[in-house]
Parts: C-alpha cells; structure tokens; sequence
C-alpha cells in the first residue's frame, strides 16, 4: 500500500501541515508533528539501494537534512519508527516555476510506503556486535622500550607470530584477558543493563576458550565460528606508557579468518543496532563479511554502525571505508584523528562538514574535550566525565560506543546517549584494562 505525503511551504519556507492522501481523501497526520517529519528525512536505508541513479536535487534539499535516491527514510526527531519513501522533491523557491499545475503554493512530495522500520520491541539483542576475538596481553612499559623496539606510540600494527613472540617475551609481567574492540563495546553495553551478543573467530586452543568464557561470563552472547583450524587465537599485545597512551601489536590469528559464510544470520538479525569493527577490514574476505553482515541487518529493518578503530587503518583503507560509511553505515564512531584521515583534511569542522554528508548519525571522541555527535541538523558538544587519575586509555572509544549504543537503543536523546558514553569511557580509563571493573549501570544518575 502507497500513500502521498504532502508538506506544504509558506513563504518563509515554513512547514503549514502534514496531510497523506489515500485516493483523493485528505487526513491530517499528528498536527504536533509537522515540521518535525520535514526536518527529519534521512537517509537511513531500509533494505538496499535498488539504484545508483545520480541526484540532481541535491543542491537544493540542504534544509531538509539531504533527501537521497529513492530508498530513503522519514523519522521524526523523537525517535520514532521511520518508514521507507521514494522522493518526488522540488525545492520551494528555487524550482517554484516547476510545481505541479494547480498546485497553490509550493510543496514538498514523498510517495510513503506503508513498510514500518522494526523496534526495539521485537529485537532479542540491542547490539550486535562483529570484530576480531582477540586476548589482550597489557603490559606497563617506558618510552625507551617503545624505541628499541621501534614501536610507533599510540598506534595499532599488525604482526605475524615470530614478532608477536619476541614482543610477548621481552615484556616480562603482564595481565591477559579476552579483547578485541567490538567484544570490549559488547561487554560494555551488557554491563550497562543491555542485551548484547558477539560474532567473531577463535580457534579450538586455551586463549579461545578463555575468550569465549569472559564474554559469556558477563552475559554476552557468543555463538563461535566454526573452531577447526590450524591457526591459533589472535592476540593483542599492548604497551601502556606512563602518560597513559596505548600502543598495540597485534597477532590476529583465528580471527582474521572471518568470512561470510562465517555469520551468524539469525543473531544479527536479532540486535537493533549491527557494529561493525574496522580493525576486521584488513582482509577482502572480511570487507566482504561486513558488507554481508550489514545487508542481514538492513533487510532486518536493523541500523548498522562502524567504529573506524585506527588512523592507520583507515589510511590503508580509506577509499573502502568511504564507500561503507556512504552506503552501508547508519551510526559512524571514531575519533578526530581517523575522521580527519577519512576525509584527508587537517581540518575537524570540514571533517565534520563531510561527515554530516555522508552518514545519518556520527559519534566523534575528541579525547579530554569530551565528544561530537553529529546528525543531519546539529552538532552537538558532549563534554568528558571527570576521572581522578587517567591510569590506561584502552578500551576508552570501545566503551564510549557501549554507552552511546546502549543509549540509543534505549529510546533516550542523543545527548543523554552521548553523556553515558562519556561515563563508561570514564570508567575504563580509570584502572588498566579496556573491560569495566564495576557494573556501569550503578554510575548512572
């Protein structure tokens, strides 16, 4: 069933209604509502693209949040259930010459389809979350060890076994736990009072029994790729240095192996919100996992979200990750560091400006300033949650993405999801380890 939905302008390009038409009959649609579902199209993409068809108004729907192609969504900005539109649009003065005959004042016109996105009623997960099962080694080290080890600070590399023996060794004490970024956002979100679950890949060893053990332990749902294989578990070894910077080597093992035939369908179909980790993009088997993943979520009616994990990373990849964010990706976290190197610009506003192009909804940590949260038609400041004595910054986006995930799909407003998020990352910087030590939903106000 089709429906026209009419959003008439008056001269100051002010909203004066809401009507839908069902074969020449006219009803007025929630009065309260009007320039609400005008200023809340956004192209949230149920199902996929049927089309690449270029966009030739787009110059002219700057005011109304970027209406796109023909699959877009109209969502009100209380949250509510969106629904699926093809876009008949003109703008209300530029193209006044070309409005309908008869037609008395300029109008804006979506042909609605009675197809209802999914609520969090029906979901038996709020996130889902997909990345490498990893076991974090976390060791306390000086600048010296980083240079002669020629370790570059506060970065992420990847590493094969040999180098990831040497490093291991040299360390000396460590604490080893189950990680991995997605798992640690899930682990998160869980102890915030959410329902969460995992998909990710371990091997048939000690470390991936301890890595499933951890995540079950604290009601995280982990359902294991299939285990049969030579290669061993990945890990993480990470280098805390006395100010607090984390510089990880990573032995991906197992987990790089993730394929598509390798997702659980059911539970990603089951979560409200899909998040994807971008340290998992490093292989074409795995890009291709990720986009598979994100069409189960979207024909779901589900939203999809990306944390862009790395500058490094996304550098070796950034022309994949610009297309993911534009075409699959409904919520984008990353800090200002790898937002910046996505758009190749020194400048946060720009990135901020194209950000706001190309994605619906981004999360953007600027560490002690807090965070950015940025939608359509604001961008709003979140400022940081005080913390004593900052003791390891692992784990800090990893938990800001819990909170703001569990937030959202708790129905509360953005800035609330921002500031929970700043709670949780609070939490986590405050004693070594990316895990929460304490149940975050008692810091909670």
């Amino acid at each position: 069933m089709f429906a026209r939905c009419q959003i008439a302008i008056d001269s100051n390009d002010e909203p004066l209604g809401v009507g839908i038409e069902f074969v020449r009959r006219r009803h007025l649609v929630d009065e309260t509502s009007g320039d609400v579902e005008l200023c809340g199209i956004e192209h949230e993409y149920i199902g996929r693209r049927r089309h690449g068809d270029r966009d030739l108004d787009r110059p002219f729907e700057r005011r109304f949040g970027e209406i796109r192609l023909e699959c877009d969504v109209v969502a009100n900005r209380r949250g509510g259930p969106g629904q699926a539109v093809l876009v008949e649009f003109f703008h209300p003065r530029e193209r006044i010459e070309n409005r309908s005959p008869g037609c008395p004042e300029p109008v804006a016109w979506f042909v609605v389809s009675g197809h209802q996105q999914r609520t969090g009623a029906d979901a038996r997960y709020d996130v889902v979350g997909i990345g490498n099962a990893l076991v974090d080694v976390i060791a306390h080290a000086g600048d010296d060890f980083l240079n002669h080890h020629e370790l570059v600070k506060g970065s992420m590399t990847l590493v094969e076994t040999e180098r990831a023996v040497e490093l291991y060794r040299a360390l000396g004490s460590a604490v080893e736990m189950s990680g991995g970024s997605a798992a640690n956002t899930m682990c998160g979100v869980s102890s915030l009072g959410g329902r969460a679950a995992y998909v990710g890949k371990v091997s048939r060893d000690d470390l991936g029994d301890v890595f499933g053990h951890d995540l079950l332990a604290v009601g995280v749902t982990f359902r294991p790729a299939e285990r049969d294989n030579p290669v061993p578990t990945g890990r993480c070894i990470i280098v805390v240095t006395p100010d607090a910077q984390r510089t990880m080597n990573t032995f991906l093992g197992a987990s790089s192996l993730l394929t598509s035939t390798d997702l659980d369908e059911e539970t990603i179909a089951d979560g409200q919100v899909l998040y994807m980790e971008g340290y998992l993009f490093d292989r074409d088997e795995a890009k291709a996992a990720f986009r598979t993943a994100a069409s189960i979520a979207h024909a779901a009616d589900r939203q999809v979200s990306l944390t862009l994990s790395d500058s490094f990373c996304v550098d070796r990849h950034r022309a994949d990750f610009r297309d993911l964010v534009t075409d699959n990706v409904d919520i984008l976290f990353g800090n200002e560091d790898e937002l910046m190197s996505l758009y190749e610009t020194d400048s946060f506003d720009e990135a901020i400006a194209a950000v706001r192009r190309e994605c619906r909804l981004a999360a953007i940590t600027v560490g002690a300033r807090g965070s950015y949260i940025v939608s359509a038609d604001e961008t709003l400041h979140v400022p940081p949650v005080p913390v004593p004595r900052v003791v390891d910054t692992t784990g800090a986006g990893d938990l800001y993405a819990a909170g703001f995930l569990y937030g959202i799909t708790q129905g509360v407003g953005l800035a609330r999801a921002g500031l929970i998020g700043s709670v949780a990352a609070a939490e986590v910087i405050s004693h070594v380890g990316p895990r929460p030590v304490v149940d975050l939903r008692t810091l909670l106000a």
